[in-house]
């Protein structure tokens, strides 16, 4: 909510309005089978009821937003928005069918679609709320490790077989000092007994105070050789309100000391040149490079400055338009991991198939791309960031493995 501007917030109400206006009016179809006036005109209070009270607290909370102490501000806005998308949804999907059912009614008498039409309208809008709540409340920490193999003609011998662990967007704030639910996802990392493990930013919504009491979970995570870091969007502290540059800059380094702390080597436009025996490999972090709106930190020329001469290079970046925007064009990166887009947290998985609304807005948002040769992988994210929940796209723990291909 802090990043929307009080004219898209006030849009945002209107259309919460209007959509429970249209549910009103197919909601009395439903209530007029109710013989009791009092229970009837009871529904309709509490239905409005809710309604105003949403509206008013989302533009209160627009208007006051930075008189509210940080640590409530992200319970708060979080809250909000769980509630708007499980009343938003199920009422959208509830006017369409009701609607639909209404206008193509031909098959059951009118006597019948009295009763049996409103009932099936209830039912479509009920069960998305359904769908929602386990999204919220189970969904958002069930984790699933993905693993794939992928071959190189040019990976040097000495690392084929190499596996790597990569998470992404823990978003430590989110998880409100709950430690022993991401324990259980560094518990499934364990046993995967990775070479490396990395990750590819957002470490915080925001703040360094959201890092507190979290060094003796990530001092269960280790790796056979190493663990790399690189940063998100929002872990330079750009989304808040400070009270100068100095403060923020603390923040900032509240952050990046973690990383050290918990024994992450944290690369900043820089690259660290792995040896086994004479055969190197280059491992590569950039600093967040996104499209606007999102600022460029990431300077990929710098950072590829010690790695010029190894002929198999690894990339950290945690926006994956800076693969198509400057990976593909100007390098001979092998194999580039990001994250970010945290499959918009929601989506739909058909066999192999998966969709989500993300991808009208990125063109790689989950999963693993091939083009020319190169490889991008796009981690779903393990924390989450807004609503506070998953539907259909559940928190990831990616494992690849590296393979020689041989000839």
């Amino acid at each position: 909510m802090k990043s929307y501007s009080f004219y898209t917030i006030l849009l945002l109400c209107i259309a919460i309005f209007l959509v429970d206006f249209a549910a009103f009016y197919w909601l009395k179809s439903i209530t007029n089978l109710i013989s009791s006036s009092f229970l009837k005109q009871s529904i309709h209070v509490l239905f409005w009821f809710f309604t105003f009270g949403l509206i008013t607290v989302i533009i209160i909370l627009k208007l006051k937003l930075y008189t509210i102490d940080p640590k409530r501000r992200q319970l708060l806005i979080s809250s909000l928005y769980g509630l708007t998308i499980s009343s938003f949804i199920p009422k959208i999907i509830f006017i369409i069918v009701i609607s639909v059912l209404y206008i193509t009614n031909h098959v059951i008498s009118e006597r019948e679609s009295l009763l049996a039409i409103p009932l099936l309208g209830l039912f479509a809008g009920f069960l998305p709320f359904f769908v929602i709540v386990y999204s919220v409340f189970k969904a958002i920490y069930n984790f699933k490790v993905h693993k794939h193999t992928i071959n190189f003609s040019h990976l040097p011998e000495a690392f084929s077989g190499l596996k790597i662990v990569q998470i992404s967007d823990l978003h430590l704030g989110s998880f409100n000092h709950r430690f022993h639910i991401l324990d259980r996802a560094f518990s499934k990392i364990s046993e995967l007994e990775p070479d490396y493990i990395f990750f590819t930013g957002d470490l915080v919504n925001n703040y360094a105070w959201e890092l507190r009491g979290w060094k003796k979970s990530f001092r269960h995570l280790s790796a056979k050789k190493d663990m790399y870091a690189v940063l998100g969007n929002h872990d330079y502290g750009d989304y808040s309100q400070w009270i100068s540059e100095e403060a923020k800059q603390k923040n900032f380094e509240g952050i990046t000391n973690f990383f050290k702390d918990n024994n992450f080597k944290l690369l900043l436009n820089d690259s660290e040149i792995i040896e086994v025996g004479n055969q190197k490999l280059a491992i590569i972090g950039v600093e967040n490079w996104g499209n606007p709106p999102f600022k460029q930190y990431g300077n990929l020329q710098k950072a590829t400055l010690k790695a010029k001469d190894i002929p198999f290079k690894i990339l950290l970046s945690h926006d994956p338009s800076h693969w198509t925007e400057e990976v593909l064009i100007s390098t001979d990166i092998a194999i580039t991991f990001s994250g970010h887009t945290h499959g918009m947290q929601a989506g739909v998985t058909l066999g192999k198939k998966e969709w989500s609304p993300i991808k009208y807005k990125y063109k790689h948002w989950a999963g693993l791309y091939q083009e020319n040769g190169q490889y991008l992988y796009v981690n779903r994210g393990l924390g989450w960031m807004g609503f506070p929940g998953r539907l259909g796209m559940r928190p990831e723990i990616t494992c690849i493995v590296l393979k020689k291909n041989k000839k």
